[in-house]
């Protein structure tokens, strides 16, 4: 293995896009600690793991034994102290910066000097990130798509003081994953929401203003644009309350009122109607069997 490359990969956050990225490093061999402070999101990692390595070897992208391995591979705790043995931590936390500024600081005392520390946030400021850190020059971004295990892209944003060692180690990590890259600079939304996110609030001021029902929004986008997942459905597979702090981010952080959140938007988040993940957003959808 290059010596560029971590031996042990720390995840902090075992929600959807965290259990991913932990699958997709243990399937590709490398070592994962997976860390989430609630046993209940560690409990539902392992599941939805099993679900995803299951669904590989059915279609038969993986081996039985492929996929056994993989599982093996992560170890899956509550205790952020075990972060303190990996070389390369991914903190995939839910989007908020308060949040993601505390857990900075906890993984700062806990990590080895040497470490690096990259934030899966997708619109969040990596240069105020890495600030409430002793080594801000070791901190990046690393915007995993979902679902991470079959999206190709990865989106790395520099802060301003992250250095050309931790930026050339992270994109040797996602080449490792196999991914593509595509740099932003340190800006509002990036590059993927600064240009996605306001697509979608316009989706919902369409369908607030009666323009047109959810089913033929979609309908229309995705036969209209060439769009394999339309807008609405596409919210609902993020995380409505995700797109919505991805909005207050482009909307204080610019001051443009155009990317002002769509009030329907924000009434489906009041009333806990978050999409896919709690099986209800715009449209409705299935529970799993197991």
């Amino acid at each position: 293995m290059h010596s560029k490359l971590p031996r042990l990969l720390g995840v902090l956050g075992a929600g959807q896009m965290g259990a991913g990225i932990a699958q997709l490093a243990a399937m590709k061999g490398l070592d994962v600690i997976l860390c989430d402070m609630h046993s209940a999101a560690v409990e539902r990692s392992i599941a939805a793991t099993n679900r995803s390595l299951s669904k590989m070897v059915s279609k038969q992208q993986l081996t039985q034994e492929q996929a056994d391995s993989a599982f093996s591979r992560i170890r899956r705790v509550t205790d952020m102290q075990v972060l303190g043995q990996a070389d390369f931590v991914v903190e995939a936390i839910n989007e908020c910066e308060t949040s993601k500024k505390a857990a900075f600081l906890l993984l700062d005392r806990i990590m080895k000097p040497e470490a690096m520390l990259a934030s899966n946030t997708s619109s969040i400021s990596i240069t105020r990130l890495a600030a409430v850190t002793r080594q801000p020059h070791r901190v990046i971004g690393m915007h995993y798509m979902n679902p991470v295990v079959t999206m190709k892209l990865v989106e790395l944003i520099r802060g301003i003081a992250t250095s050309e060692e931790t930026f050339n180690t992270a994109q040797e990590l996602a080449q490792f994953l196999g991914k593509e890259t595509c740099i932003s600079q340190d800006r509002p939304g990036f590059i993927v929401n600064r240009v996605l996110m306001p697509m979608i609030n316009e989706a919902f001021y369409t369908l607030m203003e009666g323009v047109g029902s959810a089913e033929d929004i979609d309908r229309g986008m995705k036969l209209g644009t060439n769009q394999p997942m339309g807008p609405l459905q596409l919210a609902d597979f993020i995380g409505l309350d995700t797109c919505l702090s991805i909005m207050r981010v482009l909307h204080s952080g610019t001051g443009d009122s155009k990317y002002r959140p769509c009030p329907l938007l924000v009434q489906y988040v009041d009333a806990g109607w978050l999409g896919n993940k709690v099986y209800k957003g715009v449209f409705d959808y299935p529970k799993p069997a197991c």
